[in-house]
């Protein structure tokens, strides 16, 4: 099948609600994909009309009252995208004739093995006529992707006049919708676990199935953290007939946004079982997707399609880059992060990104504050805490819930509540004063309720503000959400120095004590294997004894690889940037875990 041929060995994934809305109007016409949030449908609708307006295209609002309003608004914004994009990369391909600036940047940030790099510069040294170079240029520049994610979690039933709505209203089942009407040929990245009723409407689209050429319109990629996880989602949409394009694995601790851990299974061994068994993956889900698409009378490969396996969650250096690239066999690595420092790339207002350039290590932390009670990558002196933190101190708790995005808990109400809302935050502050607790529980509790922090509106109002557009629904208070990757890069960057960082061709980093990024996962998960033991109410009951015994021997058992792994490929792994000793910085993680071991005596 025709996939993309991409001519970058990196991507720039989802990043908040906000940071990547209109990444691909930046990056797409320098052959660079990114990622599109679809959780919120009010902010696109503004960014769409601010796009229009300053590309002189028509714009027409799509008010809530319209019926499927939020996939129409979907719809419409992937489209105008869609549209600038194309129009930038025409632009582009034509600049040539005229001025070589925006051709020569694009060839200049390509990889330099790169294929059209290499016959681009030989064009241009043997001075062919600018006519057949254009035809040349029209003939082999492609475009990056405009991809889009769905956060399988955030799937919440719609209400009508107190009558709950069909389930195709619901939050995630609208935006995949949206996104199956558009006009784009791109793929859907489904992250944040399995959810049965959304993978199961994938296959009242036809632009998922193979068309008669054998191509597929509309992809899907599935973000996983382990090879099991993989498998049984494969499986699961095969039988659907929907074919996984790509398996983005994701670190579970060591990224930005929302942390989803494992049990101690760590990002080399799990990329090396991907490695191993991706032949048997292909083979095992091509047999049943064959079946499937026979059943529904859909046309049929002859071949497996193209399954892409990549990587992503604290890759920092052109040394990582290339031996994940390498070693693992992939075909893709996921920059993030340090993307937010990029203006030409992500969107983040002046004020945060000042922020996000001082941040350190001791800045950047996991914490508690989403509603969603999953551990949220998040960084000291953003504007939601501070705001949160003066609220708190006045007795004002908890945040007006505009958006409702997240307000997934039938609790109080069976539309569902925000945990982050201030009716919640009353309701449960009540009880908690009925259970009459002495003044240190109480305390404890109360944080426990107060630190949730309003999303919906915090990682979408930098974005907005940054643009100059109305924030009267957000406010101006800015959640963000960095992996701690952002404590080793220390400004802002252009788009060509952030490229030429990726691919070795200058080095944006000034600090020469990052860890390797293998290292810094391991340390993030004994971190998190202490706190979770020290929490634990002693004695510690069979069941915790035996799941962090699970857990302890599966991060031992990840030691060992990479002691192995270290050893032998000592050189491709030392980073000439980098002073830290690999094999040591391993040995005294070793002995941080044997210590975990009395604390659960």
């Amino acid at each position: 099948m025709s996939f993309h041929n991409n001519p970058h060995t990196f991507h720039i994934p989802v990043m908040g609600l906000g940071y990547t809305i209109d990444s691909p109007i930046k990056v797409a016409h320098y052959g660079i994909s990114s990622v599109i949030s679809l959780v919120d449908d009010i902010s696109m609708e503004k960014m769409r009309e601010f796009y229009c307006k300053k590309f002189n295209l028509p714009f027409q609002s799509i008010p809530t009252k319209t019926e499927d309003h939020r996939a129409k608004r979907i719809t419409a914004y992937l489209d105008t995208v869609q549209e600038i994009v194309m129009h930038k990369f025409e632009e582009l391909k034509n600049s040539i004739a005229h001025t070589e600036e925006e051709v020569q940047k694009y060839i200049d940030m390509l990889p330099d093995m790169s294929e059209i790099k290499q016959k681009f510069n030989q064009m241009v040294n043997t001075d062919q006529m600018k006519q057949k170079l254009t035809d040349w240029l029209h003939e082999n520049l492609v475009a990056g992707e405009i991809d889009v994610n769905i956060m399988s979690k955030l799937d919440r039933d719609r209400y009508e006049n107190g009558e709950k709505l069909p389930s195709v209203y619901s939050d995630a089942q609208s935006a995949l919708r949206g996104f199956a009407l558009s006009s784009l040929s791109s793929s859907i990245v489904l992250s944040a676990g399995m959810n049965p009723r959304l993978y199961s409407y994938l296959e009242e689209f036809d632009d998922f199935f193979p068309n008669a050429e054998m191509e597929l319109k509309k992809k899907v990629i599935l973000k996983v953290s382990d090879y099991r996880s993989a498998l049984i989602q494969g499986r699961f949409l095969a039988k659907k007939g929907i074919w996984v394009s790509e398996y983005r694995v994701e670190s579970g601790l060591n990224c930005g946004g929302h942390a989803f851990a494992t049990d101690g299974f760590l990002m080399g061994p799990v990329l090396e079982e991907f490695k191993n068994n991706r032949e048997q993956l292909i083979v095992a889900v091509h047999d049943i997707y064959v079946k499937a698409l026979a059943e529904k009378g859909k046309p049929v490969p002859a071949e497996p399609f193209l399954m892409k396996i990549t990587a992503q969650g604290g890759v920092g250096s052109n040394t990582e880059h290339e031996f994940l690239l390498n070693y693992y066999q992939l075909d893709s690595i996921g920059w993030g992060t340090p993307f937010l420092l990029v203006p030409e790339a992500s969107t983040v207002d002046e004020q945060t990104l000042e922020v996000l350039c001082k941040a350190k290590e001791e800045d950047l932390y996991l914490s508690e504050i989403s509603p969603l009670g999953v551990l949220f990558n998040n960084v000291r002196g953003n504007g939601m805490d501070l705001k949160k933190e003066a609220q708190n101190k006045e007795g004002k708790y908890g945040f007006p819930c505009t958006k409702k995005y997240l307000a997934l808990f039938p609790v109080f109400s069976e539309e569902g509540t925000c945990t982050a809302s201030k009716e919640y935050q009353k309701k449960k502050i009540q009880e908690l004063k009925e259970q009459n607790l002495n003044q240190m529980e109480f305390d404890k509790e109360l944080h426990k309720i107060t630190d949730k922090a309003c999303l919906c509106n915090g990682l979408t109002a930098s974005t907005l503000m940054a643009h100059g557009l109305d924030t009267k629904m957000e406010g101006t208070a800015v959640s963000i959400c960095p992996g701690p990757n952002l404590a080793y890069f220390s400004g802002t960057y252009s788009l060509k120095k952030m490229v030429d960082h990726i691919y070795g061709r200058t080095n944006v980093m000034e600090r020469t004590d990052r860890p390797n990024l293998f290292v810094k996962e391991l340390k993030m998960y004994i971190d998190y294997l202490g706190n979770k033991i020290e929490e634990t109410v002693k004695p510690v009951s069979d069941k915790q004894r035996k799941h962090f015994e699970t857990f302890q021997d599966n991060l031992n058992k990840g030691v060992d690889y990479y002691k192995d792994l270290f050893q032998k490929y000592k050189a491709q792994l030392e980073d000439s940037t980098s002073k830290n000793n690999l094999l040591q910085d391993l040995e005294k993680l070793k002995l941080e875990l044997a210590n975990l071991k009395a604390k659960l005596v």
